[in-house]
């Protein structure tokens, strides 16, 4: 069998993107919660905030580090893989890139180090200054990426001569027509996945009995956010869905199942597509409803797949399933915070068993969530590389072979596989000491060197995988 280099390369950025994208966009909206947290702590002197601060400062010290790890290689790929957009976009992309290495990544690794180990080493007043600078610094990055991404959906600012992308307008290309919808959805996606974490932990806890007053305002603060961040989501996503409807047609197109250009398209909420026969099998639809959303009319006219030849036309099944498993996922999130709001009433939301062990379940729903919300964004885009103008085929390294890709997909599946297992494994020693202050009562144990992953501060013996050991209580 013959191997195809462009489809090897596509699905290998598809599993590094993929895999690298998880622990960003928990790490955003994680490093905004712990800044809010050393605030509190600094401002009400309340050592529960600073508790709960040094708890996530853990979790988040080993999600950052899963991230640099997976997300280092990356941009390696537009040299290795995709060698012809690389030197086709290098005017634009490649200051891009290094303006959030400048401007972000140096700013997070400037003040990392301080909030990870200088708790009890500076004043409290720079302490907070960090986490608040590191958050910043989260930021500031996916404002860059955000912006590279949404250049090659909607490329403005540009031109290309002699397969050469030139600018002619950096502000124009920055902020590129889908680049603010983009970003505002991107953030809110952090602080809906950070919230839904910490809530889904912090009611595992509230189940074992443990730290109940920590964890209780931990959720309750969650529960807040989520109650505001969930529904503004759907707005958010219902004026970028507009976007994409005017600049990326086919990519809606798609999203729908909708192959013929018509009026009164109805809303699927169940079909399989049939690309080969531009049809749909076994439709369960709402009458003239996507019509209405797309176009907030009900006879609006919906763009269909067969205005482009087939082979211009994007994987349509896997950009429809997508789309409606993140719409479903976020249809119950805002249900879950809805929820939460109804069983304030009594101090419910903390005591009611099976609502938090539906937050346990619903701390992995973020994930999927922006997983799925990822394919529709890249696979909707194909077989454009940069929207209209670079195609993927017209993209990938001349001289890669299929061979070649496949050896570098395997590596990176197993590295990666590598790089996860070990960081769940330290993750969960984090969460099964939880908020507890355990001190070590051997000498030696307290002069041990320290160990990659240190700034977790998992006091762990060596060997002791008993779960039930008491933990040794006792306050700072």
């Amino acid at each position: 069998m013959e191997l195809d280099p462009l489809i090897l390369s596509r699905i290998q950025f598809a599993f590094v993107v993929s895999f690298h994208a998880i622990f960003p966009v928990f790490t955003i909206g994680l490093a905004s919660f712990i800044a809010v947290l050393e605030s509190l702590a600094f401002k009400t002197r309340n050592p529960i905030w600073e508790k709960l601060s040094a708890f996530w400062t853990k979790v988040f010290a080993v999600v950052f580090g899963m991230g640099v790890v997976s997300g280092i290689v990356m941009s390696f790929q537009f040299g290795t893989n995709w060698s012809n957009f690389a030197q086709a976009s290098a005017n634009y992309l490649g200051p891009i890139l290094s303006y959030e290495v400048v401007t972000a990544f140096f700013l997070e690794a400037a003040f990392l180090g301080v909030l990870l180990f200088g708790r009890d080493k500076v004043p409290a007043g720079v302490h907070l200054f960090a986490a608040i600078m590191v958050a910043t610094g989260t930021f500031i990055s996916s404002f860059w990426i955000l912006s590279a991404n949404s250049w090659m959906q909607t490329p403005a600012g540009t031109e290309l001569r002699d397969g050469v992308f030139y600018v002619t307008s950096w502000s124009e290309a920055i902020f590129n027509p889908s680049f603010p919808y983009r970003f505002l959805h991107m953030a809110l996606a952090s602080f809906l996945t950070g919230g839904f974490v910490v809530a889904g932990v912090s009611a595992w806890y509230l189940l074992k009995g443990r730290e109940v007053e920590a964890n209780r305002k931990a959720l309750s603060m969650c529960l807040w956010l989520l109650l505001i961040i969930a529904p503004a989501q759907a707005v958010v996503g219902d004026f970028h869905g507009l976007n994409t409807l005017e600049h990326q047609p086919m990519k809606v197109a798609a999203m729908e199942g909708n192959w013929e250009t018509s009026r009164n398209v109805p809303l699927l909420l169940f079909a399989i597509p049939d690309q080969e026969n531009q049809t749909n099998r076994f439709e369960i639809a709402i009458p003239s409803l996507a019509s209405f959303i797309l176009t907030h009319e009900w006879d609006g006219e919906v763009p269909g797949l067969n205005e482009v030849a087939v082979e211009e036309q994007p994987p349509v099944a896997i950009v429809f399933w997508s789309f409606r498993i993140m719409v479903g996922l976020g249809m119950l999130m805002i249900l879950f915070a809805v929820t939460g709001l109804v069983l304030r009433s009594g101090g419910r939301y903390w005591r009611t068993g099976w609502y938090l062990q539906g937050l346990r379940f619903m701390s992995i729903a973020p994930f999927f969530a922006v997983l799925t919300g990822w394919f529709v964004t890249e696979v909707g885009r194909a077989p454009w590389l940069v929207q209209g103008m670079m195609t993927q085929a017209q993209s990938v390294t001349p001289s890669l072979t299929g061979g070649m890709a496949l050896f570098t997909l395997i590596g990176y599946i197993v590295v990666y596989g590598l790089v996860f297992s070990a960081g769940v494994y330290y993750l969960m020693r984090v969460l099964y000491v939880g908020l507890e202050d355990r001190h070590d009562e051997d000498e030696h144990e307290a002069e041990r060197p320290a160990r990659p992953l240190s700034a977790t501060h998992v006091p762990f013996e060596y060997g002791d995988d008993t779960p039930n050991k008491p933990a040794n209580q006792g306050g700072h």
